[in-house]
């Protein structure tokens, strides 16, 4: 794997930066990824052969600047990257996408020595996670954690659980949100994030089982009187925690947008493939008016899927506010995903039902990207609102 380790010489990102990075993918994807999937899958297994792939293809810094030993790229290049691997693997992107988001909050947000310390061990892999934000009673309304931190001195006192995190039995940190007033109002102003790592008093419970998603680790987290420095609080300051996460949320959904274009597209793909071989009345099923269809609509949510996520991609990259962008895009890839998938497994009737073939898993991943990163009833509520918001009369 050494000659294809992704480095970039020059300041400015380029297309042609990215066409060597997708191109050393696509490669490891169809050498080391694609024939191991269905037994992973099938075991629930955690790929660890796989992980130190990505390190050596520098993922787990692939948004992080240069600057802390990351490839810099901007998110238009990262989706792509996420759309191409879900293709392949879902569950891949989900290892590093968590992890990037952690660290996208400690170089937004924090502090130079936070940064110093923290960015170039993420952006090596050697130290991994994820968001710690749900809570058994507190999913999308993140002002409801109730995990709470009291300030000791020169160190904080952590108890509270949190649950569904990705990456919290395999990972050593995770970006903890907690509560440091519960006085306060409005709530959000109570809150603050921290980067923990795993220590005494922090606790990881049972690894939780999904319908799809298999492979990544999703767990429940239990705090303890666990003792953490203030200097571990990201940007120094209390109460800037509920910011901190939205922040970091825009390029998660942007994420889960790529997803979701992968599955759809992947989905796409084999029953094209499939209506071509399969015959039905003398001729092949893609024949059939009926199949053409749905062949039709399935290509055509690909495509507006794809520019939805690179419109929104584009926005996160220029600074702006995109929370409108980024729910459009993560509302109708994943349901572009959903619908895919199904039809999908239509046209391959019982083949399709079949776990000796992908299409299943398709199925069962899609689900997951119409309520991971906020429920899509909740990115229409946001969408409504920024419309208003963004057209006063």
């Amino acid at each position: 794997m050494a000659d294809e380790i992704l480095t970039r010489t020059g300041e400015k990102f380029d297309s042609d930066d990215e066409v060597q990075i997708l191109d050393a993918i696509a490669k490891w994807l169809d050498r080391d990824v694609k024939d191991k999937v269905l037994a992973l899958e099938h075991a629930d297994e955690y790929p660890h052969e796989m992980v130190e792939q990505m390190k050596s293809l520098g993922l787990f810094g692939a948004t992080i600047s240069q600057a802390y030993g990351g490839l810099g790229l901007p998110s238009s290049s990262y989706a792509k990257i996420v759309t191409m691997v879900s293709e392949v693997w879902m569950s891949l992107t989900g290892i590093f996408n968590s992890h990037l988001i952690m660290a996208a909050a400690v170089e937004r947000f924090g502090t130079e020595a936070q940064k110093q310390h923290f960015l170039p061990r993420f952006a090596s892999g050697e130290l991994r996670g994820g968001l710690a934000l749900t809570e058994p009673n507190c999913g999308t309304d993140l002002q409801a954690v109730r995990t709470k931190a009291v300030r000791d001195g020169d160190d904080y006192v952590i108890n509270g659980s949190k649950t569904w995190i990705s990456n919290g039995i395999e990972g050593g940190c995770v970006a903890l949100l907690v509560k440091t007033d519960t006085e306060i109002q409005p709530r959000h102003r109570g809150m603050s994030l921290f980067l923990a790592e795993k220590g005494p008093g922090f606790n990881v419970g049972r690894k939780l089982e999904k319908l799809g998603y298999k492979g990544i680790d999703s767990a429940e987290l239990f705090f303890e009187d666990y003792r953490i420095s203030a200097d571990n609080l990201i940007g120094g300051e209390e109460g800037h925690g509920f910011h901190h996460t939205v922040g970091g949320l825009e390029l998660g959904r942007i994420n889960v947008a790529a997803r979701g274009v992968g599955v759809a597209n992947a989905a796409l793909k084999a029953a094209t493939a499939y209506a071509q071989i399969r015959e039905t009345m003398g001729k092949p099923i893609g024949q059939h008016q009926a199949i053409q269809t749905k062949l039709g609509d399935m290509a055509t949510r690909c495509q507006a899927a794809r520019l939805l996520v690179e419109d929104a991609a584009r926005a996160y990259d220029r600074g702006e506010r995109c929370d409108m962008e980024a729910g459009m895009a993560k509302l109708f890839a994943s349901e572009a995903a959903m619908e895919n998938a199904a039809e999908c497994m239509r046209i391959h009737g019982a083949y399709g039902y079949s776990k000796e073939q992908h299409v299943e898993r398709y199925y069962r991943d899609a689900p997951l990207m119409c309520i991971g990163e906020g429920t899509n009833e909740m990115q229409r509520i946001i969408i409504a609102r920024q419309i208003m918001e963004r057209n006063p009369v």
